[in-house]
C-alpha cells in the first residue's frame, strides 16, 4: 500500500515560524491546477501505479484556498491514474477559510479527514505567529467541525513559545477539548533560520524557551489530553483510539509515497532494491511550465538512493518517537540490523532509569519520561551500533 501527498503551495500570509514552501500570489491557482493534473496523469503506465493507493493526503500550503470545483479536479486525476482503495483522504484548512457549505462539499467528494491549523486561541500568540485568523474565527471554525459529521479531525497546536506560560498552554488546551476533537497535532515551536523568527532570534530581538521549560509544556500538555482521553501516539500526535492518522503512521513506517506540486518529497521503496528520496523543485513558476512540457525531470531534483544501514537508522528515529515503537526481528528481517551488545546494555540501563520499555519479545518503546529526552536517547543507541 502506498500513499499520495498533494502540496498546495498558496497561502494569505506567511506565518513567522513556517519554512515550507509557499507562496502569497494566489492569482495561479487555475495554472497550478492545471500542471498538477498533469503531473499526476504522468504517472500513468509507470511502476509507480502497481502499488494500492491507501490514503490521499491534500497538505500545504493552505488547500483549502483552492475550491471545491478545483480540489474535485485533482481527487479526479488521482483516482483516473493510480489504482485507487483509499480508506482515508486528509485536507489541511485554516479556521478563516472554513464554511459549513465547504465543510458539507469536502465530505460529498470523499474527503474523510480534516487537518485544522488553530496554533493557538490566544490573539497575542495568534499576533506573534501571523496566523491569518483570528481567536473567534477558530472557535467558530471548531463549532463548524464537531457539528460537520467528519468522524475525524484534527487540530493543531503550536506549544513552547517564548513567553507563553502553562497557564496560557492549559489554557489553550482546555478551550480545545471542549469541542472533543479525535485527534491533535501539537508542536513544540521550532525556529529555523530563514523564517522570520529565525532572523529576529539572529539579530537578537528574540529569546527561545529554554529545554526545561519546553519540557515543562510537553508533560503538560501530555497529561491534559491523556486525561480527555486523546492519547500520544507519536511525539507530537495525541488521538482517540482509532483516530490515529493512517498517512502520517505510514511515513514512519517506511511505507512508499509519491509527493506531488512544488517542494512535495517522494520516497520509493522496492525490498529487493536501493530506496529512491527525490522531491520536487520549490519553484512555482517553474512547475506551472509542466502544463506544456509534461517533462517531469524539469521539475524534480536528484534523487538520492538509500542504503540498508541508512533506512534502519531512519526507522528506529522514526519509531521510537511513537508509541509502538519498534522490534529487534523488524530491524533483522526488514534492514538487516542487528542491534549489538553495547546497545542492548544501553537499553537496559535506560529502562532501569525508567526511561525505556524494553519488552521479553524484543519490542523498544519509549517511557513519557523517555520521549522528552528521544532525540538524546536515539543519538546514543544508534552511535553505539
Amino acid at each position: 500500500m502506498s500513499g499520495i501527498y498533494l502540496h498546495i503551495p498558496f497561502c494569505k500570509q506567511s506565518c513567522s515560524y513556517c519554512d515550507f514552501y509557499f507562496v502569497t500570489r494566489t492569482g495561479e491557482q487555475p495554472d497550478f491546477v492545471e500542471s498538477m493534473v498533469r503531473e499526476i496523469h504522468s504517472y500513468a503506465d509507470t511502476d509507480f501505479v502497481n502499488e494500492k493507493v491507501e490514503t490521499l493526503y491534500i497538505g500545504g500550503g493552505t488547500p483549502s484556498l483552492l475550491s471545491t470545483e478545483q480540489l474535485e479536479q485533482l481527487m479526479e486525476a488521482v483516482r483516473d491514474t493510480f489504482d485507487t482503495d483509499i480508506r482515508e483522504t486528509t485536507i489541511e484548512m485554516n479556521p478563516d477559510d472554513v464554511t459549513k457549505e465547504y465543510l458539507d462539499a469536502l465530505r460529498d467528494m470523499g474527503i474523510n479527514r480534516v487537518s485544522m491549523g488553530v496554533q493557538s486561541f490566544n490573539p497575542e500568540l495568534l499576533k506573534f505567529m501571523n496566523r491569518a485568523h483570528d481567536r473567534q474565527e477558530a472557535l467558530k471554525c471548531l463549532e463548524l467541525l464537531s457539528k460537520s459529521g467528519f468522524q475525524t479531525f484534527t487540530v493543531d497546536l503550536i506549544y513552547g513559545n517564548p513567553g507563553q506560560s502553562l497557564e496560557e498552554l492549559e489554557d489553550d488546551v482546555r478551550e480545545l477539548l471542549q469541542f472533543d476533537p479525535p485527534h491533535v497535532s501539537a508542536y513544540s515551536l521550532t525556529i529555523e533560520s530563514g523564517t522570520r523568527l529565525g532572523k529576529q532570534v539572529e539579530l537578537g530581538r528574540l529569546t527561545p524557551p529554554e529545554d526545561d521549560k519546553v519540557s515543562d509544556h510537553f508533560m503538560l500538555l501530555n497529561e491534559l489530553l491523556s486525561n480527555a482521553g486523546v492519547y500520544r501516539y507519536e511525539v507530537s500526535n495525541y488521538s482517540k483510539p482509532g483516530h490515529e492518522a493512517i498517512h502520517n503512521s505510514n511515513y514512519w513506517k517506511h511505507h512508499n509515497y509519491i509527493g506531488m506540486g512544488p517542494g512535495a518529497h517522494s520516497f520509493w521503496w522496492e525490498q529487493d532494491a536501493l530506496a529512491e528520496r527525490w522531491n520536487n523543485k520549490a519553484d512555482l513558476r517553474n512547475y506551472i511550465k509542466f502544463k506544456q512540457t509534461a517533462n517531469r525531470d524539469n521539475i524534480t531534483e536528484e534523487k538520492d538512493n538509500l542504503s540498508r544501514l541508512e533506512l534502519s537508522e531512519e526507522r528506529i528515529m522514526m519509531g521510537l518517537r511513537t508509541r509502538e515503537g519498534i522490534t529487534l526481528k523488524e530491524m533483522e528481517e526488514r534492514y538487516g540490523y542487528l542491534f549489538g551488545e553495547r546497545q542492548i546494555e544501553y537499553l537496559r540501563k535506560r529502562a532501569s532509569e525508567g526511561k525505556v520499555n524494553l519488552t521479553k519479545d524484543g519490542r523498544i518503546v519509549l517511557t513519557d519520561i523517555g520521549i522528552v529526552i528521544a532525540d538524546a536517547i536515539i543519538l546514543d543507541l544508534i552511535t553505539l551500533h
